[in-house]
């Protein structure tokens, strides 16, 4: 990936990086509306999903992986958490599939929505988030028995 990206023309190969898919974690994030990016429906999608989960999945699936540092045109935050673009290789110089059970875009990014549910990084976070909900909602119906 050290190579500066050119322009797309017919000649390139399919292992040329210019030819890879790109995936935003935008395209997988249940809090974004179709409209701000989603690609997929929310059942196949994650909460805030980051380049490096989708890369990890990626990578243990065994394709080849490139990540560049952008940021997803649609994207109102600047921060660092929502940059990072995959790119993903999904056919071989003659046309073929990389990994037949992955052929395609849609494919791959269910695969990832499936995947980083499963993640050892997820495992205890919605574990986490759920104690934050519960005091929230305990605080709000304290005061109103307070009136």
């Amino acid at each position: 990936m050290a190579a500066m990206i050119s322009s797309w023309n017919p000649e390139k190969k399919h292992s040329d990086v210019e030819r890879w898919i790109c995936i935003y974690p935008a395209y997988l994030n249940s809090k974004k509306t179709l409209a701000q990016g989603r690609k997929l429906p929310k059942a196949c999608c994650v909460e805030n999903p980051t380049h490096q989960e989708i890369r990890d999945v990626l990578v243990a699936a065994g394709l080849r992986v490139g990540v560049e540092n952008k940021l997803y045109p649609r994207e109102p935050s600047k921060e660092i958490l929502f940059r990072g673009r995959i790119r993903v290789q999904l056919k071989n110089d003659d046309g073929t599939a990389v990994k037949p059970e992955l052929p395609t875009r849609d494919a791959v990014m269910k695969h990832i929505g499936e995947q980083i549910p499963k993640l050892k990084t997820r495992q205890n976070r919605p574990a986490d988030q759920q104690p934050q909900a519960a005091q929230t909602s305990s605080k709000a119906k304290g005061k109103k028995g307070r009136r």
